[in-house]
C-alpha cells in the first residue's frame, strides 16, 4: 500500500502544471519571436517599397529615352550656329513658343529640362510633368494630398531631370562645349559645331509628402551618335 502511494504521489507530481519560471522562460521566447517578426516584417515592407520605387524610377527614365527616338540632335530649322565675333551659340536649348514637352522638336531643347508634377517655371527650366514617351504628362505618378497644418491641397512624386551634353566623337567621356567644332586641317575635312554625338543623362527622383526636395532614385545615361 505505501509503495503504490508513493507511485500515485510520483505521477501527481509529473501531471502538475508549468512553475512560474518555466512561464516566465515561454513569454520571453513569444515575446522574442515576435519581436523578431514585426522587425522582419518592417525590413521587407521597406525593401519592397525601395523596389517598387526604383521600378517606376527606371520606367520613367526609359520614357524620355523613347521620348528622344525620333528627335534629331539639334533644331530642324534653325540648327546648332556660333558668332564667333559675340561668342554667342544659337540652337542650343529652348526656342521661343517650346512651353511643354509636347513643343519640344531637337535633342538639345532638354539640356536642364526638369518635368515636374507641381508648380512647374519655365524660367528656371521646369515643365509640367513627369511625361511619358510621347511628351505626355503621366498623371497617375501625381499623388494628391492635403496638408494637416493649413488644410491646403498639395501635390508630391516624381521629377525626371535631363541633361544634354556634347561629347567627343573618339572619346565619349570628354565632354565638350556647345560652341566647340574642328577646322580643316591636312586630309581632315574639319567638323561643323553640329556635327558631334551627344550624352543625354537622365535623373529620375521622388518627393514623398514629407520631403523638402525630390530624392534621387535612378539616373540613366546614352549616347546619340
Amino acid at each position: 500500500m505505501h509503495t503504490f502511494g508513493r507511485r500515485q504521489r510520483r505521477r501527481l507530481a509529473k501531471r502538475r502544471g508549468f512553475t512560474l519560471l518555466e512561464t516566465m522562460l515561454t513569454l520571453v521566447i513569444v515575446t522574442v519571436g515576435v519581436a523578431a517578426v514585426f522587425d522582419s516584417y518592417g525590413a521587407f515592407t521597406v525593401a519592397n517599397e525601395w523596389s517598387s520605387r526604383t521600378a517606376t524610377a527606371e520606367l520613367l527614365a526609359n520614357e524620355i529615352r523613347e521620348f528622344t527616338r525620333t528627335l534629331p540632335r539639334h533644331d530642324p530649322v534653325t540648327g546648332l550656329d556660333v558668332d564667333d565675333d559675340a561668342a554667342t551659340v544659337y540652337g542650343w536649348g529652348l526656342e521661343p513658343g517650346e512651353v511643354l514637352a509636347t513643343d519640344i522638336d531637337d535633342i538639345d531643347d532638354l539640356d536642364g529640362i526638369s518635368f515636374i508634377y507641381s508648380g512647374a517655371d519655365l524660367q528656371n527650366l521646369e515643365m509640367p510633368g513627369p511625361i511619358d514617351a510621347g511628351g505626355n504628362v503621366v498623371d497617375q505618378y501625381i499623388l494628391n494630398s492635403v496638408d494637416r497644418s493649413s488644410g491646403d491641397a498639395i501635390q508630391f512624386g516624381w521629377v525626371q531631370t535631363v541633361s544634354v551634353t556634347k561629347v567627343h566623337p573618339f572619346d565619349y567621356a570628354e565632354v565638350l562645349d556647345a560652341d566647340y567644332s574642328e577646322d580643316a586641317e591636312g586630309d581632315f575635312r574639319g567638323r561643323g559645331v553640329d556635327d558631334y554625338p551627344l550624352r543625354i543623362t537622365v535623373t529620375v527622383g521622388y518627393q514623398g509628402q514629407f520631403d523638402a526636395e525630390p530624392r534621387d532614385v535612378t539616373t540613366l545615361s546614352w549616347i546619340v551618335p
